[in-house]
């Protein structure tokens, strides 16, 4: 009988999550105290506003959650060229910032399941190899590393049109920011 004796008084124990969640309501309460007292002993506008944004500048750091980045080497030929994943299938690209959309061969379109039978070649696009029409379309999702984006804007030429894939502005410009910093090109994603 005594194993089956349970106390009634015995407080439930507190998981990592709930004082992690405690830390940062208490954080949030002192950075907002420290707000407060900027505003009362400054009173000065300018000095609020440098307070206010800093507030909100840690307070950002502190929510964000894990930085989704990734970093591509420059190539011998001075391109960043990539592996990506179109609708889940690997897919060799290279980063150009001058087209204006993510650029498909025929032959990817035609391995990532794409409905090319439905395609209407109507968009008049430059290439290297010079002028061409492309077709609109939308990709369910494109994906580079821990970088992920669905319902990604792109067209697709046909075939013998392009030897590679582009990864254009229309998913360059999904990402929080991207840089070039010596021979790496660094893009993140937002958190």
């Amino acid at each position: 009988m005594r194993g089956s004796v349970r106390r009634a008084d015995r407080a439930p124990r507190r998981t990592t999550r709930d004082r992690c969640s405690v830390s940062r309501v208490l954080l949030i309460a002192l950075l907002l105290v420290a707000t407060a007292g900027a505003v009362v002993a400054y009173g000065d506008p300018e000095r609020i506003s440098h307070a206010s944004q800093a507030v909100s500048s840690m307070l950002r750091k502190q929510s964000a959650g894990p930085t989704r980045s990734v970093q591509i080497a420059r190539g011998r030929g001075g391109e960043f060229a990539l592996q990506a994943k179109v609708n889940g299938v690997s897919a060799p690209m290279v980063i150009d910032t001058g087209a204006t959309s993510v650029v498909l061969t025929y032959e990817t379109a035609m391995a990532a399941g794409l409905p090319l039978e439905l395609l209407n070649f109507n968009v008049d696009v430059e290439t290297a190899g010079g002028h061409t029409r492309a077709a609109k379309l939308s990709l369910d999702s494109l994906a580079i590393g821990k970088l992920v984006e669905r319902s990604v804007p792109a067209l697709v030429v046909p075939r013998g049109q392009m030897k590679t894939n582009l990864l254009g502005m229309s998913f360059l410009d999904r990402l929080e920011s991207w840089e070039v910093r010596a021979d790496q090109l660094r893009l993140h994603g937002y958190p």
